[in-house]
Order: structure tokens, then sequence, then C-alpha cells
């Protein structure tokens, strides 16, 4: 599994260089549809129950990168079955449980990025080997030193492949209603082993918005 050091998996621009969906002309209806917040590296995109795609079905996507060069993120709760020992064994003791591959979208899936989430006190900009993303979340360099890194950080997860949306795309997928925008916490970054984060990031919104928490994964269930 090769590895991308950070900001590889987008250059460029900066928070809100693309236009806000809900500002995109005739399109104040669906906006409505999905619930809104600022777009922007640490927020979350969070699938709502009309998203389909067998790749972001229930996903929740931290983001990572957001400018005029499109938006890059992290599906962050999609567990494989690679343990990190067995392809990247310097990072093991350092991984936060579960200790596995998460899958983090279909784009360059041989390749590796990892999240970190620093200790209380410590400064993100201060520590060597990462990129500072927001708060204490932060991307790492796989090819730097992990004892030295690590030991600024509460755990890292570790995500083959990635997600991307070009410039405008993500917006046409938010203004048609497929992805809630909501704010992140580094909590979600390194969830637990028995933590359904779909249903956790939903939930903890206010009511209407909380009801699509209990929507089930089949609609045709219901």
């Amino acid at each position: 599994m090769s590895t991308e050091r950070p900001g590889d998996a987008l250059s460029g621009g900066g928070p809100g260089d693309e236009p806000d969906p809900s500002q995109v002309p005739g399109r104040a209806g669906a906006g409505r549809r999905a619930g809104r917040g600022r777009l922007a590296p640490g927020s979350l995109l969070v699938a709502t129950p009309a998203l389909v795609d067998p790749h972001f079905h229930r996903t929740v996507v931290y983001v990572v990168a957001h400018g005029a060069d499109g938006t890059a993120g992290l599906v962050i709760n999609r567990r494989t079955e690679t343990a990190v020992h067995n392809v990247l064994p310097a990072w093991s003791g350092r991984v936060a449980r579960p200790q596995a591959v998460f899958a983090g979208g279909p784009v360059q899936t041989t390749g590796a990025m990892c999240l970190g989430v620093c200790r209380q006190g410590v400064n993100p900009v201060e520590v060597a080997g990462t990129v500072p993303i927001s708060g204490p979340v932060v991307l790492v360099d796989l090819d730097g030193e992990p004892e030295r890194i690590g030991r600024d950080l509460t755990g890292v997860r570790i995500f083959a492949g990635h997600a991307g949306w070009s410039p405008g795309q993500l917006a046409e997928e938010i203004a048609g209603g497929a992805w809630h925008v909501l704010p992140g916490r580094p909590a979600d970054v390194l969830a637990g082993p028995r933590v359904d984060l779909w249903f956790q990031v939903l939930r903890r919104q206010g009511f209407p918005l909380a009801w699509q928490a209990y929507v089930p994964a089949d609609v045709h269930e219901n």
C-alpha cells in the first residue's frame, strides 16, 4: 500500500472558495431537504437516506480540504478487515481501536492517508510530520517516524483511498439533498468499534433532523 503525503489529495484554494449551495439559483427548496452548515475542513458530510450510491450509503465523510480545486474527504465509518499491522506495522501501536484500515473512499484506493488527534495542550501547528486540519485534528505523514509523531497524538486512524469532488460537484449534490453538512468533533475521527457513527452524528442534531437517525438502512423495511 502506497502512502500519500498530507495535502497530496487536494492542492490550492482555501475554505469557502466554492459557492455556497444554498445560494445556487433555484436550489433553495432542495437545500432545505438537507441539514445546512458551513463546508470547510473539519466539517462532516453525512449521507442522507436519499443517497443510495453504495460507495456512500450511510457514510460520514470528514472534510480534509475544500477550495477552488474541489473538495477532498475521508469516509470515517467504514472499517475494513485489513489489520494495520499487516500493511503498516510501524504504525500499529499508534492506531486507535479498532486497529484496522478504514475505507476512506473510492479514489486512489491503493494509497493511504492518516488522521490523528493531538493530545490536550499540544499545539497542532508545532507537531512535526503533520498538517493541521481543524482544532486538534491533523493529517499525519505516514512516511514520518511513528514514535516521534505519535507521542503528541491520542491516536491515529489510517485510510485506504479517499473521497473527492471536482469544483461545483459537491455543491450540486448538497443542493440535491444527498448530504447534510454538519460540524465535526475530534472524537468522530477516532470513534470506537461499537459506535454507529452515522446514527450518532444525526442523533445529536436537533429535531427534526435527528429523526433521520432512525431511518432503516433498507427503506423497504419501513
